[in-house]
């Protein structure tokens, strides 16, 4: 119930007390107009337009908000209805211009992020590139603002998490005497037990590793950490900045002995943020989140990890061209990449394939099984091979999003889902040209995405403000209120009835879940035992796994390495539910196409329905003001509405991961009792006591039990909507109705700002023309213009 209140008390325009805050300051035009330095001219100038409407809609809303403030600025008590208002204005002042458009790339050490990432930024080598000796150790974001330096913010776990994150690292390396020479031996050269080594030694020095935790908590780490936990760098140029970058982002060899007291704090870092000065190529707005394929040992790391996977509206999975074609690795990237549009705001997946200029091309020829026509140099066999790689991957993959996500998904409905790259031609061009190796067209995605959310957020803003303004300049009428007042309370029991068929709407969109979720219980009764004997059991034996296994049941069956393919048994087990229910849960979350089993078109033709009726009132009966009541109710209403998307959005995570967090609660004292032993045939042991407890607890209903609590979650995000939807209207047609009664009969003239908001919501559909008009335009001069040559054959 905790968490049905907090949605319920979350009020989308609260009524605040504390009416007298400063709006903040606009944004000085010059910085404005740097924000557009990555578009092209005919880009620049939609972008301006849209951003000079937005700008004078702030400009009118601060006038508006100040003029009321002033209004009722001595007096002891303000009606909620203008407390409402005036908060509403508040809100939209303050509303960000542009949420930023997270893209994360996505893949395996090695995989060519961190040169794609400093290709698509123009800057040779800005991030450690991945060698025999280095990697990218963390989450790394990279965007642009308006500062004229360089900057870096290293971001430090807490004191808390170090304690929580050495307390588990203490616990991985304990082992009793009982083991035989042999038995340690193996037990050493664990992957687990290696790092734990590693992250001691480099954070406190050699023998770190043999003292416990107490004497761990008292001893002196060898870098220095500073109090806010942050480290901020700051450099004239690019390179200059790297340089300082450089130690706290790279892994190095764990035979290496280097002493930098940078490098000795690395154990530390949460993640890290790069901002570049006023780039001519990455708009600002666009965050590139540099991802590693597998999470991460650390608790707080790994949740990191996978909120900020969720967080991207677009994923690249970032695959080399020698590994593309298959391995478990690149399939685990796939899927974790699939489940974020499940459960975050993932709306574009693509694979990007790397090193594209790499090719044999005599055992190319030799191989080669398309067509007749002969191949002229390497640069022909490089283009063949990554245009059949294309549409391979392309039909593969396609495929695999099918079998997870509703066939009107919006990702499936993307003209690219494969992208064949190179960012070592982008710098030298020996064989291909900077368009051939597709920098500029993932460039080119990127700014289109920003263009569309830009176009889309100003036209809600104005539309939104001119409802306010609309509203606000008729307080000052207090003419026909009883007549008016009758006609307030039919459209509240109108609301009312609307909002009871809404709940049945609801509930039969999520009825869709039961038989699929029923399904995949079923399943997974019939295949855990086989798919946690899978995960339990390697090839080599048990060599190298006693303490990986002991690291999974310390983390509650999770287990998160640098190198070695994630482990999370909750996940797997819970795998088949998950296979049955991914296309009606995706289905159900979709925007766009209406069908039964789709929850924002239900909203949507509520939203329709209340409109409809506004409108039916005042032709019927004439409101002497229905042209500003009508519109400010039409477009509060799509205000509060349009909220529920975002916040519908963000539960869904929740309820996705329903499933694999409960079982991980079931599974929590077997998981437990295993992490405690010691001693000889330990791994064995402990294997013994994962499968009889998860055997006792799915015997006790432990799928069942997960079923209900994701019905349970599907039913609080129903009361939930149902509560918000009654409480913001019913607030709404109170505020609509009180003129003269509850407001205050003279409140400031406003009529100048209304006009103006007037002519900015005009200029709105004119900006649209233009950018269709210049956009026909660019087309047809790229068709006219002639395509660049190729570098010269080889």
């Amino acid at each position: 119930m905790a968490e049905m209140e907090d949605f319920v008390g979350q009020e989308l325009h609260p009524v605040d007390d504390d009416l007298f805050k400063e709006p903040m300051k606009k944004r000085r035009r010059s910085d404005r107009d740097q924000r557009f330095r990555a578009f092209p001219s005919v880009e620049q100038s939609a972008l301006k337009e849209y951003e000079k409407l937005e700008s004078r809609t702030r400009r009118v809303l601060s006038n508006t908000y100040q003029k009321l403030i002033q209004c009722v600025f001595l007096d002891d008590s303000i009606p909620n209805g203008l407390k409402y208002l005036i908060n509403r204005l508040l809100a939209l002042i303050e509303k960000p211009s542009l949420d930023p458009i997270y893209i994360g790339l996505f893949g395996s050490t090695g995989a060519g992020k961190s040169s794609l990432i400093n290709a698509i930024i123009q800057q040779a080598m800005f991030l450690p590139v991945s060698g025999e000796s280095i990697c990218t150790s963390c989450i790394v974001q990279v965007s642009s603002g308006c500062c004229e330096q360089y900057e870096a913010k290293i971001h430090l776990l807490s004191d808390q998490e170090w304690k929580e994150e050495l307390k588990t690292l203490t616990k991985l390396l304990h082992r009793t005497e009982e083991l035989g020479r042999e038995e340690a031996d193996v037990w050493d050269g664990d992957d687990a037990v290696e790092e734990a080594i590693w992250k001691l030694q480099m954070f406190y020095g050699k023998g770190a590793e043999r003292k416990n935790y107490e004497q761990l908590l008292r001893a002196k780490p060898k870098g220095k950490i500073p109090t806010s936990r942050i480290i901020t760098l700051k450099a004239e140029e690019a390179g200059e900045l790297s340089v300082k970058l450089d130690p706290y982002i790279r892994t190095k060899r764990r035979d290496w002995d280097g002493e930098s007291g940078e490098t000795h704090i690395w154990p530390l870092i949460k993640h890290v943020e790069v901002i570049l000065p006023k780039s001519q190529l990455i708009p600002e707005g666009v965050v590139l989140v540099d991802i590693p394929g597998t999470g991460d040992f650390n608790s707080k790391r790994d949740e990191m990890w996978k909120k900020t996977i969720d967080k991207c509206s677009v994923i690249w999975v970032i695959s080399d061209i020698e590994r593309v074609s298959g391995g478990r690795a690149h399939e685990d990237l796939l899927n974790e990449s699939i489940r974020a549009c499940q459960r975050g705001f993932c709306k574009d997946v693509a694979l990007v394939v790397t090193k594209t200029d790499k090719l044999h091309l005599q055992e190319y020829l030799r191989e080669r099984k398309v067509g007749n026509q002969a191949i002229q140099s390497q640069r022909e066999a490089v283009l063949e091979r990554n245009e059949m790689i294309k549409l391979q991957r392309n039909r593969i993959l396609k495929e695999k999003l099918k079998r997870k996500l509703p066939t009107d998904s919006k990702v499936l409905e993307a003209s690219d889902l494969v992208y064949t790259v190179s960012a070592q031609e982008y710098w030298q061009q020996a064989l291909l040209t900077e368009e051939e190796t597709e920098i500029p067209k993932l460039r080119e995605h990127i700014r289109k995405r920003l263009l569309d959310k830009k176009r889309r957020m100003v036209t809600k803003y104005v539309t939104e403000a001119f409802g306010l303004l609309l509203l606000t300049d008729s307080f000052n009428c207090t003419e026909h209120l009883p007549n008016e007042y009758l006609h307030m309370s039919g459209l509240r029991r109108f609301v009312e009835e609307k909002i009871q068929l809404l709940e049945k709407a609801i509930d039969q969109c999520f009825a869709h879940i039961a038989q699929p979720l029923q399904e995949g219980v079923r399943n997974a009764r019939t295949s855990y035992r086989r798919i946690l004997g899978a995960c339990l059991v390697r090839s080599r034996g048990n060599q190298g796994f006693h303490q990986t296994l002991k690291a999974v049941c310390l983390k509650n069956g999770i287990y998160a390495s640098r190198t070695l393919a994630r482990i999370d048994l909750n996940e797997a087990i819970t795998q088949p539910i998950y296979d049955q229910i991914d296309p009606v849960f995706g289905g159900i979350f979709r925007v766009g196409t209406p069908s039964g089993s789709a929850l924002m078109p239900h909203i949507d033709a509520f939203k329709h329905s209340l409109q409809e009726k506004m409108t039916e009132i005042g032709i019927r009966n004439g409101w002497k003001y229905d042209s500003y009541k009508k519109s400010f109710l039409i477009q509060e209403i799509s205000a509060i509405l349009g909220g529920l998307e975002g916040h519908i959005l963000r539960k869904k995570r929740r309820i996705y991961e329903s499933l694999s967090s409960s079982v991980q609660n079931d599974l929590k004292p077997c998981y437990e009792e295993a992490g405690q032993i010691t001693g000889k045939k330990a791994c064995e042991r402990m294997k013994d006591v994962i499968r009889r407890g998860v055997d006792r607890q799915v015997a006790e209903g432990m799928f069942e039990r997960a079923q209900e609590r994701m019905q349970h979650q599907f039913q609080q995000l129903k009361h939930g909507i149902t509560e918000k939807v009654k409480g913001s209207i019913a607030t709404m047609l109170t505020l609509a109705s009180s003129q003269g009664d509850g407001l205050y009969k003279e409140l400031a003239d406003v009529k100048s700002e209304y006009k103006e908001m007037e002519k900015i919501h005009r200029s709105l559909r004119e900006v649209a023309e233009n950018a269709v008009l210049r956009r026909g335009m660019q087309e047809f001069l790229l068709r006219m213009s002639p395509s660049k040559a190729g570098p010269p054959k080889t």
